[in-house]
C-alpha cells in the first residue's frame, strides 16, 4: 500500500484530493495543514480514515520527519495568487520556502519519493494555444508566479522523481478561494477543482510515464469570462468578494492550451459546465435574497 502525503489538505483542491484518494481504497494517507478553526473544521470528517497533521510546510524539522515515510507527496500548500501578489515576499516565504523544505527532505532522506507539484499556466508569455515548451515570462511584480517558477526550477534541479502540473483558471465555489481577476471579454480555459484533484490522484498510477515531466493540464471546458460571471452570479447570488475583486484586483491574462498529452494518458476530465452551474445553484438555494437582487440587475447572457 502506497503512502501519500497531501500538504495544504484543507484547501479547495486538497479536500477533493483526499476524497479521491479515499475512494481508491488503496492508499495510506496523511493530510497536513495549518492549525486554525477553518482547517480543523474541514479536516474533522477525515480523521477516522486519514492521519491529520497540523503544522507548517515552512517548519523544516517537521517536513524532514514527515517526508521520510511517504512514497508520494502531493504538495498543494500555497498562498492564493491574490495574497501572494499583494504582499511582497509572502509567496516566496510560503510557496518557495515550503517547497524548498520538501525538496531538501526528499533529496536527503527519501529520494524515491515522487513529488506532484501544481503550478500555473499563467506563467506563459503567449496567450493562446500554449504548450509545455512555450516561452515563460514572469513580471517582477508577479510575486506569486515568480515563486511558482522558482519552485519548478528547484524541483527540476534537485529531484529525480517529480511531475509538474501547470493548471489553467481554477473554478471552485464562490464561497471558497476562487479568484475573480480575469479580463471581462477573455475566453478562458478552465478546470474545476474536481478535475484538478482527479488529475493528481490518477497520476499516481502512471509514475513512470509522468516522471520528470511538466504538463499543461488541459481545461475541463472553455468559456467567455463575462458570460460565465453572469450565469454564475444568477445561480449563486452576488458576493462582496466578487464586488471587491472587480474594483480592486489587477486583471490578468490566462493562457489557453491545446496540449492533450496528460488527459490522453490518464483521462481525468469528468466535469461539464452545466454540472458546475447546477452545483452553484444548489449552493445558492439558501441565498434567496441575494439571488433575487442579483437577478434584477444581472441579465441572462444571450
Amino acid at each position: 500500500m502506497k503512502k501519500v502525503l497531501v500538504t495544504g489538505a484543507a484547501g479547495t483542491v486538497g479536500q477533493q484530493v483526499l476524497k479521491y484518494l479515499l475512494s481508491e481504497g488503496k492508499y495510506e494517507i496523511a493530510a497536513l495543514d495549518l492549525k486554525n478553526n477553518k482547517s480543523m473544521q474541514k479536516l474533522k470528517k477525515y480523521k477516522k480514515r486519514v492521519n491529520v497533521i497540523y503544522g507548517d510546510v515552512c517548519n523544516r524539522v517537521l517536513i524532514e520527519a514527515l517526508v521520510k515515510d511517504f512514497d508520494i507527496c502531493i504538495h498543494l500548500a500555497s498562498v492564493t495568487s491574490v495574497l501572494g501578489d499583494l504582499k511582497k515576499g509572502l509567496a516566496h516565504e510560503i510557496d518557495f520556502k515550503g517547497t524548498e523544505n520538501i525538496v531538501r527532505a526528499i533529496s536527503y532522506y527519501n529520494p524515491e519519493c515522487h513529488l506532484f507539484y501544481p503550478s500555473a499556466m499563467a506563467l506563459y508569455k503567449e496567450k493562446e494555444d500554449v504548450t509545455s515548451k512555450s516561452a515563460v515570462k514572469v513580471n517582477e511584480l508577479d510575486y506569486y508566479l515568480k515563486a511558482k517558477l522558482e519552485s519548478e526550477n528547484l524541483i527540476k534541479k534537485k529531484l529525480k522523481n517529480y511531475t509538474i502540473y501547470r493548471f489553467p483558471y481554477l473554478l471552485s465555489d464562490f464561497n471558497e478561494s476562487m479568484t475573480f481577476d480575469a479580463k471581462k471579454n477573455d475566453t478562458l480555459a478552465c478546470i474545476t477543482k474536481e478535475d484538478a484533484a482527479y488529475s493528481l490522484v490518477k497520476g499516481i498510477n502512471y509514475l513512470k510515464e509522468l516522471n520528470k515531466k511538466t504538463f499543461n493540464v488541459t481545461s475541463s471546458f472553455t468559456l467567455v469570462y463575462h458570460d460565465f460571471i453572469k450565469k454564475a452570479l444568477r445561480a449563486y447570488g452576488l458576493t462582496w468578494k466578487y464586488i471587491a475583486s472587480r474594483l480592486f484586483l489587477d486583471k490578468k491574462d490566462y493562457p489557453t492550451s491545446q496540449d492533450q498529452k496528460l488527459n490522453d494518458l490518464i483521462h481525468y476530465q469528468t466535469s461539464t459546465l452545466s454540472d458546475y452551474y447546477a452545483h452553484l445553484k444548489n449552493q445558492g438555494k439558501k441565498r434567496k435574497i441575494s439571488r433575487f437582487i442579483t437577478n434584477l440587475f444581472v441579465k441572462e447572457p444571450k
